[in-house]
């Protein structure tokens, strides 16, 4: 397993887990105040809910180091999907709220508004940092294809001829 890899995969897993537990954090705060609204904003949040316990789930079962984690980009992408959903589902959510711009991501001013965009922001980045782990993975996956497993090395690191 290549150092630099593990050393850049080790900081983003940990970024995916503080994201997502930030995100969880706000919205878990909102599905608790809310009681008698509508189930339609209610799924919206608890899929933007489900989708950061389960980066948080996996971003620790990744972070062990081993090789073997490098090899799961295709659900890296997938989550990194998930998370790109959660946060149109923000878009759309805060959109109704005069909280200003989507893209203005200033945290001063009206607490809801802040929480808020504070939540739509990490769910961004949450989802470029669950991209770039998967992109780090298929580097590091088609990496060792191309390292030649079947072949044997010779002296001074030169490959030779195929093992029999």
């Amino acid at each position: 397993m290549p150092v630099v890899s593990r050393l850049v995969s080790i900081p983003l897993r940990i970024a995916e887990i503080a994201f997502a537990a930030v995100v969880a954090g706000i919205i878990g705060h909102y599905l608790a105040s809310l009681d008698g609204i509508d189930a339609w904003p209610q799924a919206r949040w608890i899929y933007t809910e489900v989708i950061a316990g389960l980066s948080i789930l996996l971003g620790l079962i990744w972070l062990i180091p081993f090789s073997s984690g490098f090899f799961s980009w295709p659900i890296d992408i997938l989550i990194s999907f998930a998370w790109f959903a959660a946060f149109g589902i923000l878009v759309d959510a805060i959109h109704h709220l005069p909280c200003g711009s989507i893209w203005s991501w200033h945290f001063r001013g009206d607490a809801v508004c802040g929480r808020w965009k504070a939540a739509e922001a990490f769910s961004f980045l949450s989802a470029i940092i669950w991209l770039v782990s998967a992109i780090i993975g298929l580097w590091f996956t088609f990496r060792v294809r191309d390292r030649g497993v079947g072949t044997t090395r010779r002296r001074w690191g030169r490959r030779g001829v195929p093992a029999v």
